[in-house]
């Protein structure tokens, strides 16, 4: 099955931030109390360092009269932050930075009753890749020498993740198919507190994304070995692809913003006008680039025919790698 950045790029290709439908209602209707802003995931992780850095960029500028108020709740995989704005109590002033966890989740527990297509499409900020590290003291510099140590280990080799199920246990399960590896995977609350264990060597190696691993990386911490993109990264242009492996598998993490069920049009259109010059403003652009996200802008109709789409293909995916 192929989950690549062409497939997410199709979806928009005929939209931008700059031409997202803004109503005129937006500028009758303001945040009456601090805003709700829920972060599907840990402290520490891609989703955390995202959706603080957008709450400063709106802060710094004087986007809103409100504040937004981040609050991490990634339990269960994010079933917490989901349930949290399904049922909202106001759902014009709750929001959520989103992970791909917003489809596989509501997949893998169905009896949590999310629909996610309930909610309010607000903002597509960008696209994450994955990236297949190893701790500099592991001796291990290339994904050949990688894939030797997990055979000689024979079932002891030890990696990190956010979860069954989650973004980086796709990539791990589908990795570990390709090659027949065998891999203990121990779960985490997110992917900082993952990236953080590697630093230390609590685990062997870790697929994170390059927000997250970036710190050690620059510390000469970490090492890159694989990339899970459509084609070789700016930031590790000596990194290969798996597809330049032979196996046509790339993937990569959203990371947008969501409203509640039943927000108003007028909030609406006021938090995407607000997220829109977030988007546009020089501070998110050099951010897309330092932290090797890539664009993925969309309006309304777009997301939402985005996030039926990707319902399926993670439906799908789930179920060849048996998540």
């Amino acid at each position: 099955m192929k989950m690549t950045k062409r497939l997410f790029l199709g979806l928009a290709a005929c939209g931008t931030i700059a031409t997202l439908p803004v109503s005129a209602l937006a500028q009758d209707w303001q945040p009456t109390r601090p805003i709700d802003f829920t972060i599907m995931a840990g402290a520490g992780g891609g989703g955390d360092q995202i959706a603080r850095f957008v709450q400063s960029v709106v802060e710094a500028n004087d986007l809103t009269n409100r504040p937004l108020v981040p609050t991490n709740r990634g339990g269960g995989s994010g079933a917490e932050a989901l349930l949290h704005l399904n049922g909202a109590r106001d759902a014009d002033h709750t929001l959520m930075v989103t992970l791909n966890s917003f489809y596989t989740t509501p997949i893998r527990q169905e009896g949590l009753g999310i629909d996610v297509e309930t909610f309010t499409p607000i903002a597509m900020m960008g696209v994450d890749p994955f990236v297949l590290w190893v701790h500099k003291d592991s001796g291990i510099t290339d994904f050949d020498g990688y894939l030797a140590k997990v055979r000689e280990m024979d079932g002891e080799y030890v990696m990190g993740g956010t979860g069954a199920g989650q973004e980086d246990s796709i990539v791990i399960a589908y990795m570990s198919g390709v090659y027949d590896l065998d891999i203990k995977y121990i779960p985490y609350d997110g992917g900082g507190a993952v990236a953080k264990d590697l630093a230390g060597q609590q685990i062997m190696a870790t697929v994170n994304n390059p927000a997250e691993a970036k710190g050690f990386y620059e510390a000469g911490d970490f090492v890159p070995l694989l990339a899970f993109s459509d084609e070789r990264m700016d930031a590790y242009p000596d990194v290969p692809t798996i597809k330049e492996m032979g196996h046509d598998f790339s993937y990569y993490n959203q990371r947008a913003i969501v409203g509640a069920p039943g927000m108003s049009d007028e909030a609406a259109a006021y938090y995407r006008d607000i997220f829109g010059k977030v988007y546009e403003g020089e501070e998110w652009q050099s951010y897309l680039v330092s932290e090797s996200l890539s664009p993925l802008p969309m309006n309304e109709a777009e997301t939402r025919a985005y996030w039926a789409t990707q319902v399926e293909n993670h439906r799908k995916l789930l179920s060849e790698i048996g998540g």
